[in-house]
C-alpha cells in the first residue's frame, strides 16, 4: 500500500492528469473553435480524431523504446512535445494548422501510459496495482474535469486561446519535481531489466493481449465520446450555455475520477483479504460496460433529466473500471514485458480515440442530431465484454519459454 503512494506514483499520476488536461482543451473549445474559423461539423470531428492518428502508431515504438532506454526519459522529453505544442495551439488560426499541431500533440502524449504503465510494474508490488492504478485513473479522469471548469472559465473571460497557453506552459512545470527522482525510477528500470523479457512477437502472439485490446477499445469509444464530444451534446442537444455546461461536465468527471480512485482502494483491500484478482477486476469490467451501453442510450432517447442521471451514472461505473484497464496488462505482462504490452494494448485503444470522433462527426453532420451516434457507443460498450472476460486467463503473471510458449508464473520451465 505504502508503495501505491509513493512521490513516484503521485508524480506520474500528476502527469496523466496533465495529459488530459491538454488533449481535452479543444473539446472544451469546440463551438468557440467552430464559429471562430467557420468550421463544420464534419472538420471539427477530423480535428478531434487527428489527436489519435500519431497517438495510437507512436504508442508501440514508443513502448519499445521505454523498456530500452527507460520511461522516465522517454516520458520527460515526451511532456516538453506535448506542452509546447499544446502552447502553439493556442496561436493558429486555420484549420490545417490546428491539424498539425494536433498531430504533434498525439506524437507527444502517446509516451503516457506505456511509459506510466512500465514505472508502475517496475516500482509497485502487484498486490498494490489496484490503488496505485486507482491514483493514477483518479488524476486522469480529473483532468477532464479540472480542465473542463478552468479551460471554460478561462474562455468565458479571456477567450478560447487563453486556455492552450496557459494549460500548456503549466505543464512544462512538472519537469522539474520529476528531475528529483529520476535516479530512483533509473534503479527500478535497472532491476526490471536485469533478465531478457519476452520479445515484441512473443507479446503480439499472446491472445491475452488482444483480449486487453479488444476491452481498451470498446471502452475508449465510450470515453472518447464523452471526453471530445459531451461538451457540445450539452450546449446543442440539451440547450445549456458555455458556463452550465462546464459545470455539469466538470462535475461528471470528477465523480467519473473519485470513483476511479475508491474502485482501486476497494480492490485492492479485497486481495489483501483473500480475495480473487481474477473475479474482482473481471466482474467489475462486466458491470461497467453492459451498464455504460444502457447509459448511452438513456442520453441518446431518454428525457433531459433521464439523459442527466444516464450521463452521470455513466461517469461512475467508467471510474470504477478504469483501475483495471492498466492493473490488468501489469499482472499478466510484469515489469519485463509491460511496456510493450500496453504500447500494442493502447495502439489498439486508441482506434477508438480516432473512430469515436470521426464518426460522430460525420453522424451528426448527416442527421443534426446526437442520438444515433450514441446509439453506436451504446453497441460497441457492450462488445467490450468479450475482450476482459472470454479472452483473458486466469491473472497472474505469464511467462514465456525460449520457444515462445505460455506458462502461468508459478510454472517450471
Amino acid at each position: 500500500m505504502r508503495a501505491a503512494r509513493s512521490p513516484v506514483v503521485l508524480l506520474l499520476a500528476t502527469v496523466l492528469f496533465l495529459n488530459y488536461v491538454d488533449r481535452g482543451t479543444l473539446s472544451t473549445a469546440a463551438h468557440l473553435v467552430q464559429a471562430d474559423l467557420v468550421l463544420n461539423d464534419s472538420q471539427m470531428g477530423i480535428l478531434l480524431s487527428a489527436f489519435f492518428w500519431s497517438y495510437t502508431f507512436t504508442q508501440i515504438p514508443i513502448g519499445w523504446l521505454a523498456e530500452r532506454i527507460g520511461g522516465h526519459r522517454v516520458l520527460a522529453g515526451a511532456l516538453a512535445v506535448w506542452a509546447l505544442a499544446t502552447i502553439m495551439l493556442g496561436l493558429a488560426h486555420s484549420f490545417f494548422m490546428l491539424l498539425a499541431l494536433r498531430v504533434l500533440l498525439g506524437v507527444g502524449e502517446s509516451a503516457g501510459f506505456p511509459c506510466v504503465s512500465k514505472i508502475m510494474a517496475a516500482s509497485v508490488p502487484a498486490q498494490g496495482l489496484g490503488l496505485a492504478n486507482g491514483i493514477v485513473g483518479f488524476a486522469y479522469l480529473l483532468g477532464p474535469a479540472v480542465g473542463t471548469y478552468a479551460g471554460g472559465w478561462l474562455m468565458v473571460h479571456f477567450g478560447w486561446r487563453s486556455a492552450f497557453l496557459v494549460f500548456g506552459a503549466l505543464s512544462l512545470l512538472w519537469l522539474v519535481p520529476w528531475a528529483r527522482v529520476a535516479g530512483q525510477v533509473r534503479a527500478a528500470h535497472i532491476s526490471a531489466a536485469a533478465d531478457d523479457g519476452p520479445t515484441f512477437w512473443m507479446v503480439l502472439k499472446t491472445p491475452a493481449m488482444w483480449g486487453t485490446g479488444l476491452g481498451i477499445f470498446c471502452s475508449n469509444y465510450g470515453f472518447f465520446f464523452m471526453v471530445l464530444w459531451l461538451p457540445s451534446y450539452l450546449v446543442r442537444e440539451r440547450g445549456f450555455s458555455t458556463l452550465e455546461m462546464a459545470e455539469l461536465t466538470g462535475s461528471a468527471f470528477a465523480i467519473n475520477a473519485l470513483c476511479a480512485l475508491g474502485a482501486g482502494w476497494a480492490v485492492d483491500r479485497y486481495i489483501a483479504k483473500g480475495g480473487s484478482a481474477n473475479l474482482a477486476y473481471k466482474s467489475i469490467m462486466v458491470v461497467a460496460h453492459i451498464g455504460s451501453a444502457i447509459c448511452l442510450l438513456c442520453m441518446a432517447f431518454g428525457a433531459k433529466p433521464l439523459a442527466l442521471i444516464g450521463m452521470f451514472v455513466y461517469q461512475v461505473l467508467c471510474g470504477a473500471s478504469s483501475p483495471g484497464v492498466y492493473a490488468i496488462p501489469q499482472v499478466l505482462a510484469g515489469p519485463k514485458a509491460t511496456g510493450r504490452w500496453v504500447g500494442v494494448q493502447n495502439s489498439l485503444g486508441s482506434l477508438a480515440g480516432a473512430a469515436s470522433p470521426f464518426v460522430t462527426g460525420q453522424i451528426i453532420q448527416s442527421t443534426g442530431k446526437f442520438s444515433s451516434a450514441l446509439l453506436v457507443a451504446a453497441v460497441v460498450m457492450a462488445v467490450g465484454v468479450m475482450g476482459w472476460t472470454w479472452m483473458l486467463p486466469k491473472l497472474e503473471e505469464l511467462r514465456w519459454d525460449p520457444a515462445g510458449t505460455l506458462a502461468p508464473a508459478g510454472a517450471e520451465l
